[in-house]
């Protein structure tokens, strides 16, 4: 039978010496994970790792490494939702009129009211009933500028959404507005719209949601951070309002990594204080 060794009287002392330091840092993990619990609780239970370290050291006094936050939020339970279903909305018309490519996969922008991407997602809402959401979505802030929302999937679904876009910008003339190639997107009726406003189109190839993989995130996250996993709203009452609160909850406050991990209006407005800055 083995036997462990007793503690040298230098380990012990090592020990007994650490105790206020152990103390500090055991209150110092209740104060963060008490601070990580509020965030949780404000994002609805949808918030991970990255996006709580960035939470929390944009008020803390001292930066906290992404690994004792991992640690922690491991230890007391504190997880974002990661749940993914799909289900087909684009609906693509052989006979329509087919535009290039203007991004290539490439989501960038080196400005605001540049490039836009948009998609049709589905909201399940009991019953057998659904709500369709119709996006524009700056892509150099991932802001979602335009959106309409209605229990129908019809041209008239993404003309109200662009609508909705060319009155918070302003004007989009110039503006590029990538999409995919469903019937909507294709239809004579809003090219007309988009002729009107000056937007020029682009469309990814038939078939591929890659082309699209920016709206597919948003509308993805939407509905994890949403729904998370309970199938559909009780209601389409229900359905409006929570995507109204998520809507004004990513725009305001969730942070994105592609942009620094600050929110889309976070990003515009720093965007602007530097474009108006006055010259040294």
């Amino acid at each position: 039978m083995t036997t462990t060794p007793p503690p040298t009287r230098s380990s012990f002392y090592k020990w007994r010496d650490g105790k206020p330091a152990r103390r500090q840092r055991q209150h110092a993990d209740e104060v963060l994970v008490a601070q990580m619990r509020d965030y949780h609780e404000e994002f609805d239970a949808t918030i991970g790792v990255r996006r709580m370290t960035a939470e929390i050291n944009d008020t803390a006094p001292t930066r906290v490494n992404h690994k004792r936050i991992e640690r922690l939020m491991r230890q007391h339970q504190i997880a974002g939702v990661n749940l993914r279903k799909k289900k087909r909305t684009t609906i693509p018309d052989q006979d329509a009129r087919v535009f290039d490519d203007l991004v290539g996969r490439d989501f960038t922008a080196e400005d605001c009211n540049q490039l836009y991407i948009g998609d049709i997602t589905y909201l399940p809402c009991g019953k057998g009933e659904f709500m369709y959401l119709a996006t524009v979505i700056d892509v150099c802030s991932r802001r979602l500028v335009g959106y309409s929302l209605a229990d129908y999937m019809r041209t008239s679904l993404v003309q109200d959404a662009i609508e909705d876009a060319a009155r918070t910008r302003g004007s989009l003339d110039g503006a590029i507005f990538h999409s995919d190639h469903g019937s909507v997107y294709t239809s004579s009726a809003l090219q007309t719209t988009c002729r009107r406003l000056g937007i020029r189109q682009s469309m990814g190839r038939i078939g591929s949601s890659a082309d699209n993989a920016m709206a597919e995130s948003f509308n993805a996250s939407l509905k994890r951070e949403t729904l998370q996993g309970s199938g559909s709203w009780a209601s389409p009452v229900q359905c409006r309002r929570e995507v109204f609160r998520w809507i004004t909850r990513y725009n305001t406050r969730r942070r994105h990594s592609g942009i620094s991990y600050l929110s889309p209006r976070a990003f515009e407005d720093a965007a602007s204080a530097v474009t108006v800055a006055p010259a040294a």
